[in-house]
């Protein structure tokens, strides 16, 4: 139960917390951000991990004035190949190890979420890669499920940058040019949980996309079993 609380206050401080690993490690810290974007995008046992609030906290650290800071440019160059570099690793991951990788019993690599994602390449197709980087969770399994056979390697790759350098401009330059405004700044945990909340609403929709038709068909099976 601390455990849980303890990730969910990182959640929603996590720019008081990335100002305290700015402190203690300096230039450390990009090394840092790097193992941390890289994991949740290349390992399909970290969806956890906070992308999206860690990109926008640190975009807004690099605009403060005084104190810690880092350098946006850095951040992007940085943290864009970091999400690239995941992904293809990811992606090889479900080209080389597959399905097998369940018979690992690895936390947090529920069948599910693979599920999900297959839901989400027969929407949208490729484009699935580009639109997954906003989507907690589908974000990690994406392109394990290309590597499983969904996409030819010319095309992730694509796919892969465009998505990679736009999830991660979007984040840190948001975070850059919005971070330090007073209300934003001021209430920056309620901005942190809007961020998540509209990070997983696209996972709501298709969850209820998904039920309604499954939902209607049960309702029509018992009005015919009636009749």
């Amino acid at each position: 139960m601390d455990l849980l609380r303890d990730f969910i206050d990182f959640f929603l401080h996590i720019d008081d917390h990335l100002v305290d690993v700015i402190r203690a490690y300096g230039f450390g810290t990009y090394a840092i951000l790097f193992v941390v974007i890289f994991c949740e995008t290349g390992l399909v046992f970290t969806p956890f991990l906070p992308g999206d609030s860690l990109l926008f906290a640190a975009g807004a650290l690099a605009a403060a004035e005084g104190g810690v800071t880092l350098n946006v440019v850095a951040l992007f160059v940085l943290l864009a190949a970091a999400a690239v570099i995941g992904d293809t690793v990811n992606y090889f991951v479900g080209k080389f190890v597959g399905e097998r990788i369940f018979e690992l019993r690895l936390p947090f690599v529920r069948r599910e979420y693979l599920d999900r994602t297959h839901q989400f390449y027969e929407k949208h197709g490729g484009k699935t890669i580009i639109i997954a980087r906003f989507v907690p969770i589908v974000r990690t399994f994406a392109p394990f499920v290309a590597g499983l056979g969904a996409m030819n390697y010319a095309k992730f790759i694509t796919y892969n940058i465009i998505g990679g350098v736009g999830w991660v401009a979007i984040f840190v330059f948001g975070g850059f040019l919005f971070g330090n405004i007073p209300f934003i700044r001021e209430n920056f945990s309620f901005v942190t949980i809007a961020i998540i909340l509209i990070s997983v609403l696209p996972i709501a929709v298709e969850f209820a996309r998904a039920r309604r038709p499954r939902a209607e068909g049960a309702a029509g099976s018992h009005h015919h079993l009636s009749g």
